[in-house]
């Protein structure tokens, strides 16, 4: 287990090896995780969104579902809107 220790700027130091090994350089983004009591951190590099692409991806356009959606609604507002008039 490696250990570092924060700065008075709340600056941490990754270790040497870590860093190689994760591919994070000068400029790397960090995501940052809360989960439960721990705090994780993800490097955001060309490798980690290579990994993700695709892992949400679905059958439908997520567009077209959303249209869909918005069409029921207003059909629904429609309904609601006819039945005031009407009394």
């Amino acid at each position: 287990m490696e250990v570092s220790t924060m700065t008075s700027k709340g600056q941490i130091v990754v270790p040497a090896r870590l860093r190689k090994r994760y591919g994070i350089k000068p400029g790397t983004k960090i995501h940052f995780i809360e989960r439960d009591h721990e705090i994780l951190f993800q490097p955001v590099t060309s490798e980690y969104i290579r990994s993700v692409c695709g892992l949400l991806k679905g059958d439908g356009s997520l567009t077209k579902e959303l249209l869909k959606e918005r069409a029921r609604d207003k059909k629904r507002e429609e309904k609601k809107l006819g039945k005031r008039c009407a009394r």
